[in-house]
């Protein structure tokens, strides 16, 4: 497994790491304990050293970060680096209601969840735009880093401008952002000026909720619980986490040219994924996984040779012209 530094934190992370929203529910599939140590177990197995979750992955319950105590106190001889996120627990999800003392109670209830005595990243979870202008809100991380409940602050956002204020604090060390061949925005000026700062970068839905598995097609169907499904219009959160936004059907178009530019023995999952590893401001990649062997075929990726400069002209050129139209300015 390859490492890069995540940025001022200074670990020393697997390139493919494993974000656990799937592993937690809303995919169409119940939340099941034993699958998720499968998963958790396997990632570690295979070399991943860094672990994304949530307070809100699981159904109300933390079941996600429940998952990765587990997981932590197994391999009590192993460092694995453990990330979360908060704020997303806040309802209605206002700038307003965004205060430190109910974020200081989710720092704390994570610890419960994880059963740690310290989180090495908190992110805030894409938080409403307001709360980027409001230092005592980051502020406060900083006195908990002195109190040893955390080692480093994060933001996970969903646009790029959002991104941009984030890391204007000093105290934000790494930065989750949406990338992929459908959503390439942020490589044009968030990337550099994230690497300026020395700001990690965390690569969510790199496959575009499925989309560049190459696997759906018009036939396919999910289930009512899977966001895929419920969220395509954005209508319970930001409509970019499903699909990157982009219409179902233009997708899928797309897709049938990316798999004509990308031939070969690899799946087009890991082309996606070997595509935004291209990129050396990228510090990982956090595929999900519902099951283990998801995680398997993921990991194969460090087996592949990098895309030529024909094949990222193509990419590029694909996303101009079906994709840029629908997401370049909305994220």
């Amino acid at each position: 497994m390859n490492h890069r530094t995540l940025g001022k934190t200074g670990f020393s992370i697997s390139e493919i790491s494993l974000g656990t929203w799937q592993v937690g529910g809303k995919w169409g599939e119940p939340f099941s304990p034993a699958n998720a140590d499968r998963i958790l177990d396997a990632a570690v197995d295979a070399g991943i050293n860094f672990i994304d979750t949530a307070d809100v992955y699981g159904d109300g319950d933390a079941e996600s970060e429940k998952a990765v105590g587990r997981l932590v106190r197994r391999c009590a001889g192993e460092r694995i680096y453990v990330a979360t996120k908060c704020g997303r627990r806040i309802q209605p999800h206002t700038n307003e209601a965004y205060q430190p003392a109910a974020l200081r109670g989710f720092v704390e209830d994570s610890l419960r969840n994880m059963q740690l005595d310290t989180l090495d990243l908190v992110q805030l979870h894409c938080p409403p735009p307001a709360v980027y202008y409001r230092p005592e809100i980051f502020e406060l991380f900083d006195r908990l880093k002195d109190e040893g409940k955390i080692q480093n602050l994060g933001v996970s956002v969903e646009k790029v401008e959002e991104g941009l204020k984030a890391i204007e604090f000093p105290n934000v060390t790494t930065l989750q952002v949406i990338f992929n061949m459908f959503r390439q925005r942020p490589a044009e000026l968030l990337f550099p000026e994230a690497a300026r700062r020395k700001v990690g970068l965390i690569v969510r839905v790199p496959l575009a909720s499925g989309l560049l598995t190459g696997k759906f097609s018009t036939q396919t169907t999910f289930a009512p619980d899977d966001h895929r499904h419920f969220n395509r219009d954005g209508a319970a959160f930001d409509q970019g986490e499903t699909f990157s936004g982009v219409d179902y059907e233009t997708g899928l178009a797309a897709v049938e040219e990316l798999k004509k530019v990308l031939p070969g023995p690899a799946s087009l999952a890991q082309s996606a994924l070997r595509w935004v590893l291209m990129f050396p401001e990228v510090s990982c990649v956090i595929p999900g996984a519902s099951r283990p062997e998801q995680l398997v075929s993921n990991i194969q990726t460090e087996r592949m040779p990098a895309l030529t400069a024909a094949q990222m002209t193509a990419v590029r050129a694909i996303y101009d012209r079906h994709i840029r139209p629908q997401v370049q300015q909305r994220w």
